[in-house]
């Protein structure tokens, strides 16, 4: 007897609830193309890693985890489309974005579904609009960029310095930070300059810095900018230390600009090459004989986002973002008890993170753990 159209389709519904019950899905939505690929693709590619190593334990409440990829194009707008897309698809969070600009827009999408979001966005504003559903996956920039604070003043010396900042919402943000923390520190900021993001000639912004002369600049960009700067800051032969926050020494920034980079500082929420860390070392050596290439910061990042995303879900005992938000906010993991994490990370009331953090010397063409940073 043949069955009625009703009976396929209740069947067909049926089937697509068990499998939909089996399964926990994650939006990764990242900046796969445009200015900020570098970024986007090693966090998607740490997430990659993070939900093979879930599945192999079990998933998320004993549920196969399934990721979709979603392009932002490094254009806020079409990010906020993919936080819609990758919800109506069925996601229970989102991973991503990394861009600051992008986050400010898509992540009220994520607010208004009550999904969590675990973003690698740096911006103070961020974790400052009372969203309970968007957290950290390393420091913003009001909680890094203090950490240098002592390495201007007390280790270097330093009586007047310089900031060579990207006009964008994340060069903003550390940029009016690390003024107010000089302001703080005693310290004059006697050279002041801003960029475009995807500027290719920074011979100008250079000169200015080398007619000023700090005693040291304070170099706020994204990976692409922050090569081609330092390649222009060898080329005019700027004089002195050459110092940032997050990307002035990462992999990538390193291949871009080669030799240039020789001799720069960054302070870092987290690093590949901490690989006295066993977790690190495990997920670098891993990334790399996965992809052939080394692992940024970014790429940490999206894995420590993936694997928060299981121990806070698994915590709760369901996936229900109200209940993910409130468990999260004021919690704190240790890395005894949930090894993937890294390092012991909290979480305070606003999704700001917490956690050690190191300075890194670019050393032989590679960048060099030379001092750990506490908790702040």
């Amino acid at each position: 007897m043949k069955k009625s159209l009703a009976a396929i389709t209740a069947v067909l519904l049926a089937a697509g609830s068990a499998y939909a019950q089996d399964t926990v899905k994650l939006g990764m939505v990242a900046e796969l193309s445009g200015a900020g690929a570098p970024a986007g693709t090693n966090w998607r590619d740490g997430v990659k890693i993070a939900v093979e190593e879930i599945n192999a334990a079990g998933g998320i409440l004993k549920k196969k985890v399934e990721v979709t990829d979603y392009d932002t194009q490094t254009d806020p707008q079409v990010s906020r489309a993919m936080v819609q897309k990758a919800i109506d698809a069925g996601a229970f969070a989102i991973l991503g974005t990394v861009y600051s600009g992008s986050t400010l827009v898509n992540m009220l999408v994520a607010q208004q579904n009550s999904t969590p979001q675990f973003v690698g966005s740096e911006a103070p504003t961020v974790v400052q609009k009372g969203n309970p559903f968007v957290y950290r996956t390393s420091s913003g920039a009001q909680k890094g960029i203090p950490a240098l604070t002592p390495y201007f003043k007390d280790t270097l010396k330093a009586k007047k310095v310089g900031v060579a900042w990207v006009n964008n919402e994340f060069g903003k943000g550390g940029r009016n930070v690390f003024v107010e923390e000089m302001k703080k520190a005693g310290i004059e900021v006697i050279a002041d300059v801003a960029s475009e993001q995807a500027q290719t000639d920074y011979a100008s912004d250079v000169a200015k810095l080398k007619q000023a002369n700090p005693e040291a600049v304070f170099v706020y960009m994204n990976q692409e900018e922050s090569a081609r700067f330092l390649i222009e800051a060898k080329k005019q032969a700027l004089p002195m230390p050459l110092i940032g926050e997050v990307t002035l020494t990462e992999a990538k920034v390193i291949e871009l600009a080669g030799g240039a980079a020789e001799g720069a500082i960054a302070h870092v929420g987290v690093t590949a090459t901490a690989t006295d860390v066993p977790g690190i070392g495990a997920f670098a050596k891993k990334f790399e004989e996965t992809f052939k290439r080394k692992p940024t910061h970014d790429a940490i990042k999206g894995y420590v986002g993936a694997w928060a995303t299981k121990y806070v879900a698994d915590m709760v005992g369901k996936l229900d973002g109200e209940a993910f938000s409130k468990k999260i906010l004021g919690l704190c993991l240790k890395a005894a008890d949930h090894p993937k994490i890294l390092l012991d990370t909290c979480w305070d009331k606003t999704g700001e993170m917490s956690r050690p953090s190191f300075m890194v010397q670019v050393k032989n063409g590679a960048p060099v753990v030379i001092g750990t940073v506490p908790a702040n």
